[in-house]
C-alpha cells in the first residue's frame, strides 16, 4: 500500500484527493520507481487546480516529474537500486505522474541521476531547473560569450529564472534579472544576479527594433516581455524561450531577425532526445551551487501539495517547491 494524489473527473467537474493505492493499480509499463521526491511546476498548478486541460485522461496522479530509486525492472539496461530521475514525456497529463510514493513508468523515460547529484537535489532543480539547463545549453551551443554583454532572465524568481541565474553566474555571466517581486532583489542578488529591472519595463509595447542591450536571453513567460526581448537583443545574439506565463503570444516583427540576425530558440523539455536531457543534467550536476540551491528551495508534504496550485499560478511561488511523497 502507498499514497498518492489522484485526479478524478466526476460530471466534467476535477477533484484531486490523498488516496492510498496498491501496486496493482499502477499502469503496466517495464520499471517501478520508490519515488523519493516530486515538485510543483507552472504546468502542475494547472494540472492540480483543473485551470486549464493539462489532464487528458482520468484517473490520473499529477506531477510532471519525479526522482528515486528502481525497484524491480524488466529493462536489462536498467537495474534494480538505480537512481533516476524522469521529466515530462506526457507525465502527470497522459501518463500517471510524479506526485505518489510509487510510479510504474517506461524505461525509454528514464535518466540516471549523475552520481554527484542526491534524489533530493534533483528534484529541487526538478523540470523547472532542468529546462533552465536546457536554455543555457543552447546560449551556450550559440556561442554566448560573458565577454559580450549581459544575458537578460525574465520571470526571474520562478523556478526556471532562479536556476537560470545561478547556472549562469556560474559561467561568469553578467545576469540581469527582470521579476514583478521588486522585494526579492536580495535573493536574486545571491543566486549570482548582478542586477535586477521590474518587469513592468519589459511588459508594455515597444518599437519593434529597440536598444541594443542583451548578448542573450532567457525568457521564461512570453508575451510583450519575449516581444521586448528580441527586440533588444544585440546582433548576432540569441534568445531561449521556454515558457508563456504572461502570454503563449508574441506581439514582435522580423525586424530583430532580419536587420540584426538574432536567433530565437524555442525550449521544450517535454519530447526533449535522451542527450539533450543528459546533457543538461550534466551541466546542472557541475556547476549548479549546492548553497545557491538550497535557498531557492521550500519542503512541502504530499498533502500539501493539494493546496498549491492558486499560489503557483499566481505567481506566489519564489524558487523551487519540493514535495517529499514520504513526509
Amino acid at each position: 500500500m502507498f499514497n498518492a494524489l489522484i485526479a478524478r473527473q466526476t460530471d466534467r467537474e476535477q477533484t484531486v484527493s490523498l488516496e492510498t493505492l496498491e501496486l496493482k493499480d499502477l499502469p503496466d509499463n517495464e520499471v517501478l520507481v520508490r519515488v523519493d521526491y516530486s515538485t510543483i511546476n507552472y504546468k502542475d498548478g494547472l494540472a492540480l487546480t483543473g485551470t486549464r486541460p493539462i489532464i487528458r485522461s482520468y484517473p490520473l496522479v499529477p506531477g510532471i516529474d519525479l526522482a528515486g530509486v528502481i525497484e524491480s525492472s524488466q529493462d536489462e539496461r536498467w537495474q534494480v537500486g538505480d537512481r533516476v530521475v524522469v521529466n515530462g514525456w506526457g507525465m502527470g497529463e497522459g501518463h500517471w505522474g510524479g506526485l505518489t510514493q510509487y510510479a510504474q513508468v517506461k524505461s525509454d523515460w528514464l535518466v540516471k541521476l549523475p552520481d554527484a547529484l542526491s534524489t533530493r537535489e534533483a528534484m529541487c532543480i526538478g523540470t523547472a531547473g532542468y529546462t533552465a539547463a536546457l536554455c543555457v545549453e543552447a546560449l551556450m551551443k550559440h556561442g554566448t560569450t560573458p565577454a559580450e554583454g549581459d544575458i537578460l532572465v525574465t520571470g526571474a524568481s520562478g523556478g526556471v529564472g532562479s536556476v537560470a541565474i545561478a547556472l549562469l553566474a556560474a559561467q561568469g555571466f553578467n545576469v540581469v534579472a527582470s521579476t514583478g517581486k521588486t522585494n526579492e532583489g536580495a535573493y536574486l542578488e545571491a543566486l549570482g544576479a548582478s542586477e535586477y529591472i521590474d518587469r513592468g519595463t519589459m511588459s508594455t509595447a515597444g518599437n519593434p527594433l529597440q536598444k541594443e542591450r542583451w548578448a542573450g536571453v532567457v525568457d521564461a513567460v512570453g508575451g510583450q516581455t519575449l516581444a521586448n526581448a528580441c527586440a533588444q537583443t544585440r546582433y548576432g545574439g540569441a534568445v531561449a524561450a521556454c515558457g508563456l506565463a504572461e502570454s503563449p503570444a508574441l506581439p514582435a516583427t522580423v525586424m530583430p531577425f532580419i536587420l540584426r540576425g538574432i536567433t530565437l530558440y524555442g525550449i521544450d523539455s517535454v519530447m526533449a532526445p535522451l542527450s539533450a536531457r543528459e546533457g543538461a543534467w550534466r551541466r546542472l550536476a557541475d556547476d549548479l551551487d549546492r548553497t545557491r540551491l538550497a535557498s531557492m528551495v521550500k519542503e512541502i508534504s504530499l498533502a500539501d501539495a493539494l493546496d498549491v496550485g492558486p499560489d503557483v499560478l499566481a505567481g506566489k511561488i519564489r524558487g523551487r517547491l519540493l514535495v517529499n511523497v514520504n513526509r
